[in-house]
């Protein structure tokens, strides 16, 4: 999204995580496939949402975000 996008300039990286994952569980993961040792993980749960499209009703899943700090100079390559 654009505040996610925003945010990666202040070294500041959105992840959609898995429901059961855990700050540490995620700060690892970080560790072993970027390299980069985070500084500071934060969680955010968002709840299901109902939904109208296309003339029908529905519901969008919750999701779970990680917010992952770094430090200054670290960065992480997402292309």
């Amino acid at each position: 999204t654009e505040k996610a996008s925003s945010n990666a300039e202040a070294n500041v990286y959105t992840f959609e995580v898995a429901k059961n994952s855990t700050k540490d569980s995620v700060s690892k993961e970080i560790k072993t496939l970027y390299k980069v040792t985070p500084s500071k993980v934060r969680m955010i749960n968002l709840p299901a949402k109902r939904v109208f499209v296309r003339g029908r009703r529905g519901t969008q899943s919750a999701i779970k975000k990680a917010l992952i700090y770094l430090k200054k100079g670290d960065k992480i390559n997402l292309s």
